[in-house]
């Protein structure tokens, strides 16, 4: 791919992220306007926070196998439209039932969207920065989930209507302009013109060697997102409940995600150099050190913010290793499945997550055990993820299916 053609691919995908990130987030910093207006129980939001992370589950799996078939651009277009429109449905529901229903259809299309995100800005960059351009377009994610925060912060509580608007305008206007201007993966484009028997195969990602790291990706991004979406629905009311003012709990949640887009930026980099190894190590390795610190630490807003800013460092950098070795291990004729069935096994922990926090916030758990009682979870998942990453190593997209193209000859000449 062209310079030109590569840089409007890495814009189109980073404002589509950006976007993404504006709406997963849009529930949480909305939380407390809701809980004003419709009083609902725990288990009430637990199900609301949950809603489109279902809807994410199902669209990761259908969207990367779509973006198989019948092309990235395409399904990414539509997905963008999708969140986008069903966003700005959100902000005109009148009860909490309509308000996850609404949640639930705007899943399905941000699901969509991120693994073809993924697969569309790996096919798109030179072999040397692949990483560093997949950790480009998920830090935008967390960023947009700053903008959230930042609105929400700027807003009387009972104005959250207001984050749907913005979180489904945006992308309204997005998609024509990406339908006009985006490239299609090259890289899809001569799978498609040689051979697409084998385009969207799921069975395909267990196959020649691949099960051990499918299975560690799935269980590293369950357990990662796991962590990260309970954080992202949850931490403004865990804040609150520590003693900080909501324009507080909204600024260190901003902090969160400034800190994790900055951290995954920097990750990216480093993936591709000698520092690989012990940048991976730092991060998983800090993740349970730094939710206990936030668990123990004392009520100033000040400390409970530096906490926040490093862990949210640590888990979206985490993120950001996920995203860019998913991609690499498959092949061009399975990479939109296979990256969608990892983010799709993610989505499951994002479910869990925010369902897990109602139950424990249910049962009586204040901030500070809550936390402590996600370590075991969080260590469970660094485990996984360094083993992963011990067995991966960096592998050139075109390396991957020259490989793949090789040992199909070899079968055939059989």
């Amino acid at each position: 791919m062209n310079f030109p053609a590569r840089r409007s691919t890495i814009i189109f995908c980073v404002c589509a992220a950006l976007c993404e990130g504006i709406d997963l987030q849009a529930a949480g910093v909305a939380a407390a306007g809701i809980g004003a207006e419709f009083q609902p129980t725990a288990q009430q939001f637990g199900t609301f926070f949950s809603a489109s992370t279902f809807g994410l589950f199902f669209g990761a799996l259908i969207g990367g196998r779509l973006a198989d078939r019948i092309g990235r651009k395409k399904v990414l277009i539509a997905s963008v439209g999708s969140f986008g429109l069903f966003s700005l449905l959100t902000a005109f529901a009148q009860d909490v039932q309509i308000l996850s229903w609404a949640r639930l259809l705007t899943g399905l299309g941000l699901g969509g969207a991120l693994p073809i995100l993924i697969a569309l800005v790996s096919e798109s960059g030179r072999d040397d920065q692949q990483s560093a351009s997949v950790a480009m377009v998920y830090a935008a994610t967390p960023f947009g989930g700053a903008i959230a925060s930042l609105i929400s912060s700027l807003l009387a509580a009972a104005q959250w209507r207001v984050i749907f608007i913005v979180g489904g305008v945006l992308p309204l206007l997005l998609a024509p302009l990406m339908a006009r201007g985006l490239p299609e993966s090259l890289a899809f484009q001569r799978m498609r013109s040689e051979d697409v028997s084998k385009a969207g195969n799921f069975m395909a990602i267990f196959g020649e060697g691949r099960a051990l790291k499918t299975l560690l990706l799935w269980l590293s991004f369950f357990l990662g997102l796991l962590l990260l979406y309970l954080l992202l629905n949850w931490l403004p009311t865990l804040l609150i409940a520590k003693g900080l003012t909501r324009s507080a709990a909204a600024g260190v949640q901003i902090g969160f995600n400034v800190g994790g887009s900055l951290a995954a930026l920097l990750i990216g980099y480093l993936l591709g150099g000698r520092l690989r190894n012990p940048a991976i190590v730092v991060a998983f390795v800090a993740l349970p050190i730094l939710l206990a610190a936030l668990a123990k630490a004392p009520t100033e807003a000040v400390v409970i913010a530096v906490a926040v800013f490093f862990l949210g460092c640590a888990v979206i950098s985490a993120q950001a290793f996920l995203y860019g070795t998913a991609p690499v291990a498959y092949p061009t004729s399975i990479r939109g499945v296979g990256v969608g069935a990892a983010v799709a096994a993610g989505r499951i922990g994002s479910i869990v997550g925010p369902k897990l926090g109602g139950i424990l916030k249910a049962a009586g758990h204040g901030p500070s055990q809550l936390l402590m009682d996600l370590i075991p979870l969080v260590i469970a998942g660094s485990a996984c993820a360094l083993v992963l990453a011990w067995i991966t190593r960096p592998t050139r997209l075109g390396s991957t299916d020259a490989a793949s193209s090789g040992n199909a000859k070899h079968s055939r000449s059989e």
